[in-house]
């Protein structure tokens, strides 16, 4: 039995911070309480640091210089063990809107990935972010690969890849989605995006089992008071909403406004990165795409439109801090307890609870990650 006991930090649950130790037993939480013995324990001296669940991002396309369209096993991994520097216990791999064959070999490589532990940050599957998506607000997807809502080419893809695909974005006007999302969404989390769809159709969409809008604001038609459109939608409804929090897709009144339009329960923080994240400007790709990076903003190279960022979960958590100056306490679950219920895994992660998995970032009072432990396994250790 592998144990792991996390002393004399301040432990974040239940909302608030308090001092008390953590003691992990085979990858799960065992028992959080004060003053904790553990016979042959790896013990982990947390004084003076913040004790949090780990980061959750359910929207990135690589970093490290790895493109998640481009990467093998090996690739996927190196992403990961980068993502755990930053805070990142779990993630979904975005992948963009490619060939079918391209897209089979990222699900191949994700699904052996996900089989593994210990490799970094813990894959979880595969975000498909289309094909099935309006041309109108394509943003960086190639418009000749998108194609109208087929359920039957979604399961091909689950057959040949049982349980790797956890979420997929689609847009609601396109032809055969509103059907298709009712058939998946008991088994896919389902968001909604890329999208120039009208409120009713929105409505529909989330109706039949949407659960949340991809990078809210960003490639989707807004708000009009005479046609609140998919943006009303957002706002209205009780789905959750992603938010890239960097300052360039989202002002800071942007993100203070869906806040109190949503609730904090409701926004889920995502990085939607790509392989330039962690590395300084130049130029990068971005599935089939060409992209330069100046000043850490992420652009087509063709067409100026922004294609993903360079923004990692740690600096998020940061920027969220700064944007609404809220206590770290208020922020943590943007990154945390929301995608873990977005994604419906909120059973195994996204707090601290006794029988949860033992995935934990550990920050110091300016918000930098000293370490990162994913199922009990320390995969980042920055305390020396």
């Amino acid at each position: 039995m592998s144990k792991l006991l996390i002393r004399g930090g301040r432990v974040y649950a239940e909302g608030r911070f308090a001092s008390l130790d953590v003691l992990c037993e085979d990858g799960k939480i065992h028992e959080i309480g004060a003053q904790l013995e553990a016979a042959d324990a790896q013990v982990i001296d947390a004084a003076g640091l913040m004790v949090c669940p780990g980061f959750i991002d359910a929207h990135t396309h690589g970093a490290a210089n790895v493109d998640v369209n481009a990467a093998d096993e090996a690739g996927l991994k190196t992403i990961a063990a980068f993502f755990a520097t930053q805070g990142t216990t779990a993630f979904c791999a975005s992948v963009l809107t490619d060939t079918q064959e391209t897209t089979e070999k990222c699900l191949a490589a994700i699904g052996g990935v996900q089989k593994e532990r210990a490799y970094g940050a813990q894959l979880l599957g595969a975000h498909m972010e289309g094909p099935f998506l309006a041309s109108a607000y394509k943003g960086a997807m190639p418009e000749y690969l998108l194609c109208k809502g087929d359920a039957a080419l979604l399961r091909s893809y689950q057959a040949k890849f049982p349980g790797v695909i956890r979420y997929i974005t689609v847009s609601p006007e396109v032809e055969g989605v509103p059907e298709m999302i009712a058939e998946i969404a008991d088994d896919v989390v389902v968001a909604i995006g890329h999208s120039g769809a009208d409120y009713a159709t929105s409505m529909q969409a989330i109706e039949n089992g949407a659960r949340c809008i991809t990078h809210t604001f960003n490639a989707m038609r807004l708000f009009h008071q005479h046609e609140p459109a998919i943006m009303g939608a957002a706002l209205e409804s009780d789905c959750f909403c992603e938010a890239i929090c960097d300052g360039r897709h989202l002002h800071p009144g942007s993100v203070r406004m869906l806040l109190k339009c949503k609730g904090w329960d409701k926004v889920v923080a995502v990085t939607d990165s790509i392989m330039a994240a962690g590395l300084p400007d130049g130029a990068y790709k971005l599935g089939v795409n060409d992209v330069v990076v100046v000043d850490g903003d992420a652009k087509l190279a063709d067409t100026g439109v922004r294609a993903g960022s360079t923004l990692t979960t740690a600096q998020a958590l940061r920027n969220l801090v700064k944007f609404t100056g809220r206590p770290v306490e208020d922020v943590l679950p943007l990154l945390t307890e929301n995608p873990a219920r977005l994604l419906r895994m909120d059973d195994l992660k996204g707090s601290l609870a006794p029988g949860k998995d033992a995935d934990v970032v550990l920050l110091a009072d300016d918000l930098s990650v000293r370490a990162t432990i994913v199922r009990g396994d320390v995969v980042y250790d920055g305390m020396a």
